[in-house]
């Protein structure tokens, strides 16, 4: 699918204008139905005004009562970038469509306002074949819209099984470095828009494919979800201003279960089992959470007389539980569902992240670590009161009696270190649990827990600041390599834990994913 290279060539056709007054793209299709992108062609008198629309056309589905779902805005092909007004509508209108979160900084009419400079900037510095991943992933989300929500049911079921089924990697920005670039321009804020109404769509697909609605084009694309693949997701890692920054979006179906309640792990991809209508439900409300992931490493480059020293420490750690509902206007029972479950959330037990030069790289060596943080223990102090009566009968009095006891233990939640594999640098932080002693992501909890409430944010994420995990790491490189480019990899494993909160259920799981990226590394003596 790559309807760009065939939007991009339509103008340089002289027998589209001369033969017929529209084009058609197929979507997808089968022998009876299709969803069809059509450019129809508007000769004005003059060759300024001719141009440009694009409608979106299903047919052959007995339930719809026009073809046409959907009209883009002119695109005046006398103009210098004729196809990016598009690119901006399609753009605006997946932003407007968004999940939002409660405690989100910016308002939707705010980043509705993207300024076409970035955008036309990406085009033009990237072919076709390049932006098209950029524009198959917002036209993907948008026709997500179009189809499940704004269709018949008909629509919605033939666009997962033929249309998002088989295209569904497109909803990813790995092995597709443009859409790196184009989230970085774009800024942080339409970046979680984007990527929470792509990772809005999997969701569903996913929960459609666990409770095995149709076969939704998993022949070709099961193994993407086995253990030794990338998860399904957002992740990258780009340079700025002195940090090397490793993101990572994952919804929580993505991620590879580890440890659960039931333990029916198959492949590493958990069925739904006949579970009762309640767990069901808070299963499908914990099925619309996405981790949001930043690690930040601060790096520097010294010269020395004999060697390079490369040096890194954790600046910041960020992870973020975000809901991908809808705050107002919403899918009317899905918001039931949300607030019913409002409280119940996946948190983070543990979190490892490394970074280290390419792998086989022998100009590199004397890796040095920095001391870990020493695991600090904290007094937990338990009181139980006892009360008694003593004495009966109406003659002698009742005795009250009240008995305080009180007792003193340590506990620590999260364990941080640093360690190494290999040239890489290692750094660790697992949570444990305050009853048992043993890591959360190993053990059963205690319907009575009560000890991990204070361990998290508020939406229930995690912060680790630079002051938590040691001093710098460094490693030493030869001399001879000054003015080359090094690759540097960073890469991090999540594990996510749920628990009950307020429900009285037995159900609780961990989840885990894992990916890694690179970066470059000038080796310039302007960097020092």
């Amino acid at each position: 699918m790559d309807p760009w290279s065939w939007i991009c060539e339509l103008p340089e056709s002289p027998e589209f204008f001369e033969s017929d007054s529209h084009a058609v793209f197929q979507l997808a299709g089968d022998l009876t139905r299709s969803i069809k992108l059509r450019a129809e062609w508007d000769s004005g008198s003059e060759p300024e005004s001719h141009s440009l629309t694009f409608k979106v056309i299903v047919e052959g589905f007995d339930r719809v009562k026009t073809s046409t779902i959907w009209v883009s805005d002119t695109c005046l092909l006398s103009s210098e970038k004729p196809f990016l007004p598009l690119v901006l509508q399609v753009l605006r209108e997946l932003i407007s469509h968004s999940p939002t979160t409660r405690d989100g900084a910016r308002t939707k009419s705010e980043l509705l306002e993207i300024k076409p400079g970035p955008v036309s900037w990406v085009m033009d510095s990237h072919s076709p074949e390049s932006f098209s991943s950029v524009f198959n992933l917002i036209l993907l989300v948008r026709l997500f819209w179009l189809c499940v929500f704004d269709a018949p049911s008909e629509v919605g079921s033939f666009f997962f099984q033929n249309l998002l089924g088989p295209h569904v990697n497109a909803l990813t920005c790995q092995q597709a470095p443009v859409l790196r670039t184009f989230l970085v321009s774009l800024g942080v804020d339409a970046e979680l828009c984007i990527v929470r109404a792509a990772s809005y769509a999997l969701s569903k697909w996913m929960i459609s494919k666990e409770v095995g609605l149709g076969n939704l084009g998993l022949k070709q694309f099961s193994s993407s979800l086995m253990p030794s693949h990338p998860s399904l997701g957002f992740s990258y890692a780009t340079e700025a201003h002195g940090l090397w920054i490793l993101k990572g979006y994952f919804p929580i179906l993505s991620m590879n279960v580890t440890n659960n309640s039931s333990n029916q792990i198959q492949n590493k991809i958990v069925k739904f089992p006949f579970v009762e209508p309640k767990e069901a439900v808070l299963r499908y409300a914990l099925s619309h959470q996405q981790a949001e992931i930043l690690v930040q490493f601060e790096y520097s480059v010294k010269f020395h007389e004999n060697y390079i020293k490369v040096n890194a420490r954790v600046d910041n750690i960020r992870i973020h539980m975000s809901k991908l509902g809808f705050q107002n206007g919403g899918v009317g029972l899905e918001n039931k569902i949300a607030d019913c479950y409002s409280e119940e959330r996946y948190f983070p037990s543990r979190v490892r992240v490394w970074l280290g030069p390419e792998i086989g790289s022998s100009h590199v060596s004397g890796l040095s670590l920095g001391r870990s943080t020493k695991n600090e223990e904290r007094e937990v102090e338990v009181t139980r009161v006892l009360k008694g009566n003593f004495g009966k009968g109406k003659v002698a009095p009742r005795v009250k009696a009240r008995a305080r006891m009180s007792t003193k233990r340590k506990v620590k939640d999260w364990k941080i270190e640093q360690d190494s594999e290999g040239n890489a640098a290692v750094f660790d932080a697992v949570l444990y649990d305050r009853e048992s002693g043993q890591e959360v992501t190993t053990v059963k909890p205690n319907r009575n827990q009560e000890g991990l409430k204070n361990v998290f944010t508020k939406s229930g994420g995690m912060v680790f600041g630079r002051d938590e995990y040691g001093d710098e790491v460094g490693w030493r490189v030869g001399r001879e390599m000054e003015g080359s480019v090094l690759k540097w990899r960073m890469g991090g494993k999540i594990w996510l834990t749920y628990w009950p909160n307020k429900l009285n259920t037995s159900f609780y799981e961990t989840r885990c994913v894992e990916w890694c990226d690179e970066v470059d590394l000038p080796l310039l003596p302007t960097s020092n």
